[in-house]
């Protein structure tokens, strides 16, 4: 398993008029945990693309337990609990500053060649850099 945690603090542009965050920015913070984890593992999403790799979101789902609300920090859990093929799952959980868990949600994203335009299996550099960086649970 992979896992990273990235902190997000909630920003006004961000939440409804009830000063809760406006349900379509989670994909936006989900977003950002994915970019977190490839730089923890050691490359990043641009350096993905650069070499001619697209990863668009196939999959997405979503469970608000309570919500985030304006000014709070947010720490946001990103995992990969699967060794990808042709897609990769992410599983989220985001807390608040007391600790509790506010939101899970998973997405797929598939690997998609940018120049063909077909979907492929996971780069062999992309796996390698997942398996080196792979902790089981214990």
């Amino acid at each position: 398993m992979i896992h990273t945690t990235h902190s997000i603090r909630v920003r006004y542009a961000e939440t409804d008029p009830m000063k809760y965050v406006y349900y379509g920015n989670y994909a936006e913070y989900f977003e950002i945990g994915r970019v977190e984890l490839f730089r923890t593992i050691g490359i990043s999403y641009d350096e993905i693309e650069n070499q001619g790799i697209w990863l668009p979101v196939s999959e997405y789902k979503i469970k608000y337990l309570k919500p985030a609300l304006y000014d709070q920090n947010l720490e946001i859990h990103t995992y990969v609990k699967k060794i990808p093929g042709v897609r990769i799952e992410f599983e989220y959980e985001i807390y608040n500053e007391e600790g509790t868990k506010i939101t899970e949600a998973s997405t797929t994203l598939f690997f998609l060649d940018s120049k063909t335009n077909k979907i492929i299996k996971c780069p062999d550099y992309l796996l390698k850099l997942i398996e080196e960086n792979w902790k089981t649970e214990q």
